[in-house]
């Protein structure tokens, strides 16, 4: 009796031991996995996002970057608190795109249309609409010999026709008479001079108001500016800046003040920087070259839908508001040097889908909470659940269990994926954000700081179930 006893102790204790050191060899196989896991997810984000194929080549876009910083910072010269507004002008511009700046006067409107102007050395047009205003102030006079042979022709040498880039102050005094022709040379780059439609070489109109449209006659052209920017008056902190130590005198020469003469004229920080090329061919580049991701779709789907049906009063985005939308972020991509586009291009979108300008604090809430979110990371987990059940009951089953370890294998690459993103969002300190070259520094401090806290929490979140994901493998294909 008590040798059987012992002999049922011992093999107890050798069933233990065993079990213990297959347990032991599932626990280093799953840590062993899990590292393996995370180096690959960790790989991606130290690689160079490369150009693709048939578009630059990379050393030529990192050319092109240069020229665009260079560009920027000579734009904003002198002037304080524009950083934002220099960066979207530019990037209008490179679009093909026409800019909207609604703001109270004085406040470097004009200015900026000018250095965009002197930036590429082109013919440069500005007007001030009133209620009153005429197509002549626009387009030019009739041409008094054409009359004479009864033909309907403008003299346009000087007036918007043959302008590269045009600022038009108080755009939306626009009455019904030059309405029709502004459209169309807006969006079709097309001016009907008599019997001929010529095209014009205009590459960016900036407009100018105090206050929104009033009429419906006027969405049409309110809808042709992709781009909209509230320009508000310096804070109290840019106020000083401005106004201390000569700053007063620099900003009149910056702002081109009566009386205020300089021996540059601010003319030295606006060398051609940038080629007619880079404007005429970086748009037909960027929807050649750059991809655009179906969650960057979703993304900006998802976002009219909330605009449209969830906020009241609905704001409405046009069809060909969103077409421009993509196409701008392309371009902003290449210009970054990238292949593809980031959802965090979509940041963008704060100043392109609003109509009025307290929207553009919603548009930038709903994205900052979708940008961030763990979307599809509850999902996993019920699939991870599943998975585990049917693990169990096949144990001893190997085909069976080879089966589930396969669709394991399929869940666990996705969260490599998904933390190879996360991973290359975060290094650096947020190069996505930070490192943008169309995000204003201080916006970009501002998204930086509210995304980085919720990414962290993303990426302990994946980390934790692709622990959980490889143990689980590892134990269905060693069974």
């Amino acid at each position: 009796m008590v040798g059987g006893a012992e002999a049922r102790l011992s093999q107890l204790q050798q069933r233990e031991a065993e079990y213990k050191s297959q347990l032991d060899s599932l626990k280093a196989a799953a840590l062993e996995a899990n590292a393996a896991a995370l180096q690959q997810a960790a790989a991606p984000a130290a690689a160079p996002d490369l150009p693709a194929k048939g578009g630059a080549g990379a050393g030529e876009l990192a050319a092109l970057r240069g020229r665009l910083e260079g560009a920027i910072a000579a734009m904003q010269q002198g002037l304080v608190e524009r950083d934002t507004e220099v960066r979207l002008l530019l990037l209008a511009a490179l679009s093909g795109e026409h800019i909207l700046y609604i703001g109270p006067p004085g406040t470097a409107k004009s200015e900026l249309g000018r250095r965009l102007s002197r930036l590429c050395h082109g013919t440069y047009f500005e007007r001030l609409l009133t209620r009153f205003s005429v197509p002549e102030e626009l387009f030019g006079p009739l041409s008094m010999r054409a009359l004479e042979e009864d033909k309907y022709v403008r003299q346009t040498r000087g007036y918007l026709p043959e302008a590269t880039v045009a600022f038009v102050d108080e755009i939306f005094k626009a009455n019904s008479a030059i309405l029709n022709t502004l459209l169309t040379l807006l969006n079709e780059r097309l001016f009907d001079n008599g019997a001929i439609r010529v095209h014009v070489p205009l590459l960016c109109l900036v407009g100018a108001s105090n206050e929104l449209p009033e009429s419906e006659e006027l969405d049409a052209l309110y809808d042709r500016f992709l781009i909209r920017r509230q320009v508000s008056q310096v804070s109290q902190a840019g106020l000083l800046e401005m106004l201390a130590n000569g700053g007063g005198r620099k900003q009149a020469i910056a702002l081109r003040s009566p009386g205020a003469q300089d021996s540059t004229d601010g003319e030295e920080g606006l060398t051609p920087l940038l080629t007619a090329d880079d404007f005429e061919e970086t748009r037909g580049r960027a929807l050649e070259a750059v991809e655009v991701p179906a969650a960057v779709l979703q993304l900006i789907a998802d976002l009219r839908s909330y605009l449209q049906d969830k906020c009241e009063p609905p704001v409405y985005v046009s069809d060909r508001r969103l077409v421009k939308a993509v196409a701008l972020m392309q371009v902003a991509a290449y210009t970054s040097g990238r292949q593809r586009v980031a959802e965090y291009d979509c940041l963008l979108l704060r100043h392109l889908l609003w109509q009025r300008p307290d929207e553009a604090e919603r548009i930038y809430d709903w994205l900052l909470s979708n940008l961030a979110s763990d979307d599809g990371l509850q999902q996993m987990q019920y699939l991870l659940s599943g998975m585990f059940g049917r693990a169990c009951k096949s144990l001893g089953d190997r085909g069976e269990l080879a089966k589930v370890a396969g669709e394991v294998g399929d869940l666990r690459a996705a969260l490599v994926d998904k933390l190879a993103g996360v991973y290359s969002t975060m290094d650096e300190g947020f190069p996505a954000v930070l490192g943008n070259l169309w995000l204003g520094q201080e916006e970009a401090q501002a998204v930086a700081s509210a995304l980085l806290p919720k990414l962290e929490k993303t990426r302990r979140a994946v980390e934790e179930l692709l622990f959980e994901v490889v143990t689980l493998e590892s134990r269905a294909r060693h069974a």
